[in-house]
């Protein structure tokens, strides 16, 4: 078989087709899909975190300007809520409690944002008139917003019912045989912090476009997602009890999405059910400070861990005390990201006892849910915080003692006690590369030129794995279409990720064309019967493997009709430039042609559903270098390298993308961004006066490389890397702080994040 060697597959460093409609401002994001007859809606939301309520007036809001309708929770009576669809099983085998996020409040809010009231009118600006007009009594009660002391004995509680602030626990290892290894131990080292609460602020707030067809009796929602048909499960089976076909859910461009936008939430129902009774479309767009309010928060926890180490350095245990907090309501998959943290808690580590605890918290505070890397961003942070503490208590060089803890490549593959089982694995090789690249031989000179300047310099490291692309499969379908371009069909969805080109790039692989000549279709349940949709760092990995599975049996089936056509072998056929041609020979038929004298539109199409029975692991070494102003603790990164593996490069500009955009997010966590709740829970934080993101003048240059050992369980080798850069990052910059701090101070603990105003009061405490 001879296929034509492609200017764009896999491998190459394609540049993003999806790119020149954006810059030409002809993205079609939810806001900009116009519909006839378009209303607007707004939800009145509490100023309370804690309180019981009674409407006492609607009629003059539902009397005024514009208003076509005003929803509360009798009006919506009978739809389910949004649902939590992860519960987590206990020790003693139990499923906890489920508390649900109502579509609208019932005589209750149990945060600031929660949602009272759902008004439509002409325009925006006549609906939030109208929601000023609502009487509303209100019986304040008391809130409680500091996950530390939520579980105290006396602490204000979020749902009496359940006599405690307490929403599940969780354990993973065992703990016995973790409490021997610590009797045994040499040397224990503990550490607490915090994970801070983060928002995710994508470019693209939330919205949707709600439209009802009476006749047919089915809703059409346009929105901004991560994957069209989770949505419409959780609205046909959950919220409205109707059947999957009485929905169409459609996503055009998407400004971000960061695991935030793959949830069901509040508004997209009530829109739906607006529109309905209305007869006509409904459009809600959130406003910056209602993501801030509303949409689903990341990370928040509590930690206290402990290592068992002997003289040597040799770890035998790891224990973890984690208190997680969930907010309000237990978001649709927030219970179980703390739980993925537990899998990964040994990291890249050969460490044999492991007893993880996780207790979930309610709080007064708006619910928490998957945020980049769902729960091994904040493993990773554990585990390379505790090393680099370990290693310091100890007076081993922290490289050293990473080394003497790696899992060794022959010891793979390897049952971490967190239940995971990587499959392949070379860290002492990327971190050593990685120490070269950043030039560590040469730090003490450079720490000793800031010294001169007044500047106090760090150098941390973290070596990370994580798990994703988790076990399944995503079908793909391959249509040659009558004009011989090729359209492709996969329920992932790209929220900015370049899916269009590295798609692309495995269809050419096997089909020689033109990049412009591949269509690719994502985000409407019409086109495809199921998809997966995006997250998890799962839509290249498993995706990927599909599409190219997919090409080659259409590949087959195109070479097939051409040799008919050319009276030829399929052997003798090539695939390349749009045709299908004799090999050595210039006897040629167009796609077009082929197209044409296909029997079917089976043999017109190709279908591939690759199935991976096992997650894979990416890993790598991230290295910040840092300079602090001790005047005014500002901090300046002023290196960072990173050496990654992840498997096979499918794009490398693409990867660099990805990579440069997941350690922004890693860094913004350590040094600006954090949720801050007054004690009776309103949100401080809640604009972007007060919630700073990085800028550009905040991250330096990057180096990276790949170091790439192939994944034993994907089809292809991929491993996936659209959040290893967020998981690296954090323990990295955190690393490299605390290593200028203990230089200078000896300072050896500061929290996330690492404002001037905390670092100089580390060093002038």
């Amino acid at each position: 078989m001879t296929i034509a060697t492609p200017k764009f597959g896999v491998g190459a460093s394609a540049l993003r087709k999806e790119d020149p409609k954006l810059i030409r401002g002809e993205g079609a994001f939810t806001d900009d899909i116009r519909a006839a007859g378009e209303l607007r809606g707004f939800v009145l939301r509490s100023p309370h975190a804690s309180a019981r309520f009674v409407i006492a007036d609607l009629e003059a809001a539902r009397a005024s300007e514009g208003v076509h309708l005003v929803l509360t929770a009798q009006d919506v009576a009978h739809l389910g809520p949004v649902m939590c669809l992860a519960p987590v099983k206990q020790p003693d085998g139990s499923r906890h409690a489920l508390k649900h996020t109502p579509l609208l409040c019932d005589g209750e809010v149990r945060h600031v944002g929660d949602a009272v009231a759902f008004i439509v009118a002409d325009t925006l600006a006549q609906a939030q008139d109208a929601s000023e007009l609502i009487e509303i009594d209100w019986e304040f009660g008391e809130a409680h917003a500091d996950l530390a002391t939520a579980l105290d004995q006396g602490s204000p509680l979020v749902w009496p019912d359940l006599g405690t602030n307490q929403a599940y626990l969780y354990r993973v290892g065992d703990a016995a045989a973790t409490d021997a290894a610590f009797a045994r131990a040499e040397h224990v080292t503990t550490i607490s912090f915090v994970n801070n609460r983060l928002v995710t602020n994508y470019m693209e707030t939330r919205a949707c476009l709600a439209e009802w067809d009476d006749e047919a009796k089915k809703f059409t929602l346009t929105l901004g997602s991560q994957g069209v048909h989770s949505i419409r499960r959780t609205l046909a089976n959950d919220v409205f009890k109707m059947d999957l076909e009485d929905f169409r859910v459609i996503t055009r461009d998407v400004g971000g999405g960061f695991g935030t936008k793959s949830f069901n939430y509040r508004e997209y129902p009530l829109s739906l059910e607006a529109a309905r009774q209305l007869g006509r479309p409904v459009k809600w767009v959130a406003d910056r400070t209602e993501h801030f309010l509303a949409d689903a928060h990341g990370r928040d926890h509590q930690v206290t861990a402990s290592l068992a180490m002997d003289k040597h350095g040799r770890i035998s245990g790891l224990k973890i005390d984690l208190l997680a907090n969930m907010g309000a309501y237990l978001s649709q998959f927030g219970p179980f990201v703390p739980t993925f943290g537990g899998s990964m808690a040994t990291g890249v580590y050969d460490i044999e006892n492991l007893d993880f605890k996780l207790r979930g918290v309610y709080t007064h505070t708006t619910p928490v849910d998957a945020y980049r890397g769902a729960g091994r961003p904040e493993a990773a942070f554990l585990i390379e915080r505790l090393i680099d503490a370990a290693a310091r208590e100890m007076g081993i060089p922290v490289e050293e003692l990473r080394r003497r803890n790696f899992i060794r490549p022959e010891q793979f593959p390897y049952l971490t006690p967190g239940g995971r089982n990587y499959d392949v694995g070379e860290f002492d090789g990327h971190m050593t590369r990685a120490l070269e690249k950043a030039d560590f031989a040469g730090f003490a000179e450079r720490a000793k030129q800031a010294e001169s300047r007044g500047k106090l310099r760090g150098f941390g490291t973290a070596v990370y794995i994580e798990a994703c692309a988790f076990a399944g499969s995503e079908p793909a379908k391959l249509t040659l279409d009558p004009d011989g371009g090729i359209t492709l069909y996969i329920g992932t969805q790209t929220n900015g990720q370049g899916h269009a080109t590295a798609y692309s790039q495995f269809v050419a692989d096997h089909i020689g064309i033109d990049f412009d000549r591949i269509t690719v279709r994502q985000g409407d349940t019409n086109e495809l019967a199921k998809g997966g949709g995006t997250g998890g760092s799962r839509s290249i990995p498993l995706g990927g493997v599909s599409v190219s599975a997919a090409s080659e049996v259409l590949a087959e089936k195109m070479k097939k009709i051409a040799a008919d056509e050319l009276e030829a072998s399929a052997a003798d056929i090539e695939l390349v430039d749009g045709s299908a041609r004799i090999v050595g020979t210039d006897r040629v038929i167009s796609y077009a042609d082929i197209a044409r004298a296909a029997q079917s539109d089976d043999d017109r199409t190709g279908l591939a559903d690759v199935v991976q029975d096992e997650a894979t692991y990416p890993n790598g070494t991230h290295i910040c270098e840092i300079e602090i102003d001790p005047d005014t603790g500002h901090i300046d990164i002023v290196a960072y390298t990173i050496v990654d593996d992840f498997g096979m490069t499918v794009n490398p500009v693409l990867l660099l993308g990805q990579v440069h955009g997941g350690v922004v997010q890693g860094i913004g966590q350590c040094l600006s961004e954090g949720v801050v709740y007054s004690e009776d829970g309103q949100l401080l934080t809640a604009s972007f006066m007060d919630y700073t993101v990085p800028r550009a003048d905040t991250v330096p240059f990057f180096e990276f490389e790949t170091r790439n050992v192939p994944s034993t369980t994907n089809a292809m080798g991929i491993k996936g890397a659209g959040e290893a850069g967020t998981i690296g990052a954090c323990p990295a910059v955190m690393n490299a702080l605390v290593d200028a701090l203990d230089r200078a101070r000896g300072v050896r603990h500061i929290e996330m994040p690492a404002t001037p105003q905390r670092v100089w009061e580390a060093l002038n405490t």
